[in-house]
């Protein structure tokens, strides 16, 4: 239990650095609100991760044992990618900031990978409601330093760090390079900290399936990738043009957004040509190791019911998160400080808190009624930005964060902090934590142990598809309808999870430990 919130804050760290602390960076040197929601798509790899999570199943790395090499390497791999990107300013070299923040979204996916399928192989049933909270635990703790804190260093008004009588705030390529040397620390401390995982038995390895073949079967589903982006490239993106153009040019729609739809119809017309050459490829290639553990998942029953749940649990609070600091910096004029105070400091400490409370309270609702009470939380808790969309700054009394230093942090003067901002984080930060905990409980209990990082990967790239895809949709959108409706939006998206969860809620009692197998683990 001790390591695994040392490996969730691990896995945490980069998440914020391609996501809302790259947005606000890019929001401060001053790119739209679309431009900004079509970047969340350089986070594409945690969507395709389990394209080559099967190479973790099949193969580990010299010396460290099963899993750890793989986490060690992805983390050093990380951190000089970090250093590269902290390098290169985004206005002036947008597209090499945009490609270095895929490398880091592709290299932070894989070690996700490793720890998922570390952390399943080492938790027995019993253990995952609780595991799975610990975890979360380390997660937020490092989005609150990669999130919050990074805000507050970076805030020119504010933030200020350093010795004693600086007055300096940080950049943010200063905040990357932070960030690189702690992965690098995390990558030292794994190959002397974490315990070795048992070797599988005979019965759970892969006979008759050669690494060689393996190793052309992940290449042939690589060149499929390929192909499908340069055929929405040079074929598909000038055709979704010559079709929508026509059809938006009488519309109030700016120049800019217009072209943002079109890019929308070309992204998804790629993923429907893509996702099935990939998996004709694989197939082709006989990629064993992908296609074993495909099957070994879809063998169980509601296997596909499960997958379109997984989509959907998280889709609507996905959807109200996705442009949540251009939100709140940009529509709504909160400070830097202020929103790293409240959103990533307060507010994740009360997701924190909402993980330990429902790892807790799972042990006695059981993973079904977690699911439920958590699920209709998350979807509640999206009302509240509406209500802050609708009533602005101002409509709750507040309170003021008085000066602090804490040396690696200060607050150079006191920060008022707005009350209804602070209700509406705390809500929705509390929802998540809990929904997230019996979340990742449920991704784990749908695994076997031969194939965890492939299964796993699967059911987790799928998890993302809201944090993903939904960011040029949402951006395009929330421009397009205003805020308030925006938010009612991603309300209504919330509800179809419900009702398929209630559908299955036969086969996922079924998943749920024994009493006697919990309390022996």
């Amino acid at each position: 239990m001790a390591v695994l919130v040392w490996m969730g804050f691990a896995s945490g760290l980069p998440l914020a650095l391609t996501g809302q602390s790259m947005q606000a960076w890019l929001s401060l040197e001053g790119l739209d609100v679309a431009t900004i929601g079509f970047l969340s798509l350089v986070g594409l790899p945690y969507t395709f991760k389990f394209l080559w999570a099967p190479l973790m199943d099949r193969f580990d790395l010299p010396w460290l044992g099963r899993r750890r090499g793989w986490m060690v390497a992805s983390q050093l791999a990380l951190g000089g990618v970090l250093l590269v990107m902290a390098a290169t300013p985004p206005k002036t070299a947008l597209q090499a900031f945009a490609l270095l923040a895929v490398a880091v979204a592709f290299l932070s996916a894989t070690q996700d990978v490793v720890i998922d399928a570390y952390t399943t192989d080492l938790l027995p049933g019993g253990e995952r409601g609780l595991g799975s909270s610990l975890k979360v635990l380390g997660y937020r703790l490092a989005m609150i330093l990669s999130g919050g804190v990074a805000l507050i260093w970076t805030d020119p008004a504010n933030a200020l760090v350093g010795d004693a009588g600086s007055a300096a705030p940080w950049t943010w390529p200063e905040v990357y390079r932070l960030m690189a040397l702690l992965l690098a620390v995390s990558a030292l401390l794994g190959t002397v900290a974490l315990p070795r995982l048992p070797e599988l038995r005979p019965e759970e390895s892969a006979p008759g399936v050669s690494m060689r073949q393996d190793l052309v079967g992940f290449l042939a589903v690589v060149a499929a990738v390929v192909s499908g982006y340069v055929i929405t490239d040079r074929v598909l993106a000038p055709l979704a043009g010559w079709g929508l153009t026509p059809l938006l040019e009488g519309s109030s729609l700016s120049p800019l957004l217009r072209q943002r739809w079109v890019d929308l119809a070309a992204l998804l017309a790629g993923i429907a040509l893509t996702l099935p050459l990939a998996a004709w490829a694989a197939r082709r290639a006989r990629f064993q190791t992908l296609l074993g553990g495909l099957a070994s998942y879809f063998a169980q029953p509601g296997a596909w019911a499960f997958l379109g749940f997984v989509v959907l649990y998280k889709l609507g609070d996905a959807f109200a998160g996705s442009l949540m600091t251009p939100f709140l910096l940009k529509s709504m004029a909160f400070g830097s400080a202020e929103v790293g105070v409240v959103n990533k400091l307060i507010g994740l400490w009360l997701t924190i808190a909402g993980a330990v409370l429902g790892g807790a309270l799972m042990l006695r609702l059981g993973l079904w009624r977690s699911l439920l009470l958590f699920g209709v939380l998350q979807a509640a808790s999206n009302l509240g930005f509406w209500w802050l969309a609708m009533h602005g700054k101002g409509a709750l009394p507040g309170w003021v964060v008085p000066a602090f230093d804490w040396g690696f942090l200060h607050l150079a003067q006191p920060t008022p902090v707005d009350g209804g901002l602070l209700m509406v984080i705390a809500f929705e930060n509390l929802s998540g934590g809990m929904g997230t905990a019996a979340f990742v409980a449920f991704l784990m209990s749908l695994t076997s142990r031969r194939f965890s990082a492939t299964q796993y990967a699967l059911l987790s790239a799928f998890a993302s598809v809201g944090r993903v895809w939904v960011g040029p949709l949402a951006g395009v959108l929330a421009e397009s309808i205003g805020w308030p409706t925006f938010f009612i939006v991603s309300t209504v998206l919330a509800l179809p999870a419900l009702g398929m969860l209630w559908a299955l809620r036969a086969q996922v009692r079924a998943l749920e430990p024994e009493p006697a197998t919990a309390s022996s683990g």
